[in-house]
């Protein structure tokens, strides 16, 4: 209590008193006695967590008001889901990246806790490979974007050692794969079982870019969706091995409201 209100410049009774206050406020203890000194209950720790939320929203507010006071914005919030390939998302959102005085908020991350943050209206929208499950809790929304046939890639001297007797000649290269979080990784090891293909993974990336990056070094043959192929070729210097025939990625829009008022979602949804 003294270090706190040497701190805060105030009396120590000032700060005990205001503490018993909101204890009686809340109708909980939020600290107790430890030696000498005082230490937080189970609900003191609860709510010094939801203290220091509070304070990040008042340090974000002068900013908030800024942007508020300034040119007008059209603000579009969008959770990524961390598998998903970024160079796919920016073609999914192309439909709005034009769109005059834009504020896009992207943010990667799991499938799960995107769909947690989209159910609580931090977000306007989820981008993800595989539809919202079934929860009676949450009110979500799917809509299907497309999809893309997958296709294997490599740089130019593993593409000469596989492309005879290609699908059967991947046996025994070095393969690159999506972690089994990914909706098509599932899809890709059954049809290494449909084609009798024992495959050597060398790497296994949740994001889908490090995944990329590692091909076009030539670590390995790595799976991606023809969607991408020009950007492929052009930005990472790999080429097309050949198709993983029967294999797609599908892309869905994740939304909590059945119908949409945001008129950018509907300019995504509508394509």
């Amino acid at each position: 209590m003294t270090r706190a209100a040497d701190r805060l410049g105030m009396a120590v009774q000032t700060i005990s008193t205001q503490v018993r206050e909101l204890e009686l406020a809340l109708g909980y203890t939020l600290l107790k006695p430890e030696g000498r000194g005082l230490k937080l209950t189970e609900a003191g720790i609860a709510a010094m967590h939801q203290a220091d939320q509070i304070f990040q929203l008042g340090e974000q507010l002068p900013a908030a008001l800024l942007d508020a006071t300034c040119a007008p914005s059209v603000r579009l919030g969008v959770g990524i889901s961390d598998g998903l390939p970024k160079l796919v998302v920016r073609h999914l959102l192309e439909p709005v990246i034009q769109e005059p005085n834009l504020r896009l908020l992207c943010h990667d991350g799991e499938f799960d806790d995107l769909l947690g943050e989209l159910a609580l209206h931090r977000l306007d929208i989820v981008i993800a490979d595989r539809p919202a499950p079934a929860n009676p809790a949450m009110r979500l929304y799917t809509h299907p974007m497309g999809s893309s046939p997958i296709a294997w890639y490599a740089v130019p001297a593993l593409l000469e050692a596989a492309r005879a007797g290609f699908p059967a000649s991947l046996t025994g290269l070095p393969l690159l794969l999506p972690t089994g979080h990914t909706a098509v990784r599932g899809r890709i090891d059954q049809w290494f079982v449909k084609h009798g293909i024992r495959p050597r993974i060398v790497g296994e990336f949740e994001d889908s870019a490090l995944l990329k990056t590692f091909g076009a070094s030539g670590m390995g043959v790595f799976p991606a969706a023809i969607l991408m192929d020009d950007e492929l070729t052009q930005r990472y210097g790999v080429q097309k091995m050949g198709d993983c025939t029967g294999v797609d990625e599908h892309f869905f829009a994740i939304t909590s409201e059945k119908k949409i008022q945001h008129r950018l979602l509907n300019s995504l949804l509508l394509r």
